[in-house]
């Protein structure tokens, strides 16, 4: 009696249910897109322009992350930030990525008045057409290099000129932008050096005074280092250490 019912109930649903009609679902399915690329010959000398401004274009984004290490205060800033992490011992802490997020907006503040100068004299001249490419590169490069020079050694810039081979030059815009460049580098990390060295020796003295404490009381077996530990954190926090580590790195650009 089970089984009759269950085939009753099997043959109404096949009766009742139909097959949706071809057209209808046509009418669902939807359309994969097409993407196409080609390669066509340049109608005028305006076409192979466009196209080399394109490709010098393309080569400056993947260039980027280069430039904006080597050509801004990033490189001094994030060094110094790492100094503070190795000076008071702590493992990845603050991590990589917080360093380098904070090294980014201390570069993008430092660099403000440059990049405004850019956009102003460069960028925004282009985009209305009242330069051209090559014009406003080089109206985009000086003030780039006014700011390399300022925070170039006298030292590292005659080191690269005289290594270039080129004539010494009479005037700083008869420097190349390759010699600057390097001295530029060298001269930030010479200064963040400097501020490492600083920002090494309070927490140094930490670890003589608890190592000697240590080695007085007999407990040499204990590392100095982590008892030290609280202690280096303790006098960061009390004289406000990121507050002054951070003011130093702007007036070092002010």
């Amino acid at each position: 009696m089970r089984v009759r019912v269950w085939f009753l109930c099997i043959a109404m649903l096949l009766v009742f249910i139909k097959p949706m009609p071809v057209m209808a679902q046509a009418q669902f399915t939807l359309p994969a897109p097409r993407l196409s690329v080609g390669v066509e010959q340049a109608q005028g000398a305006d076409d192979v322009a466009l196209t080399l401004q394109i490709i010098i274009l393309l080569t400056i984004l993947a260039l980027a992350p280069s430039i904006l290490v080597l050509l801004t205060s990033f490189t001094r800033t994030i060094v110094v930030l790492s100094f503070v992490r190795t000076a008071m011992g702590v493992n990845q802490m603050p991590p990589n990525q917080v360093l380098i997020g904070l090294a980014l907006f201390l570069t993008f503040f430092t660099m403000a008045p440059t990049w405004q100068a850019i956009n102003t004299n460069a960028l925004q001249p282009y985009l209305a057409g009242e330069l051209d490419f090559r014009a406003a590169g080089e109206q985009a490069e000086t003030p780039l290099r006014e700011f390399m020079f300022k925070f170039t050694r006298q030292k590292d810039l005659a080191l690269f000129a005289e290594m270039s081979g080129n004539p010494p030059p009479a005037d700083i815009k008869d420097v190349p932008t390759y010699v600057l460049v390097p001295a530029f580098v060298i001269s930030e990390l010479k200064s963040a050096f400097q501020m490492g060295f600083v920002l090494y020796i309070p927490f140094l003295v930490i670890d003589m005074i608890v190592a000697s404490v240590l080695m007085s009381l007999g407990m040499m077996m204990l590392p100095p280092v982590m008892i030290s530990l609280p202690f280096k954190l303790l006098l960061f926090v009390l004289v406000d250490g990121w507050h002054i580590v951070i003011r130093s790195l702007l007036l070092g650009y002010a």
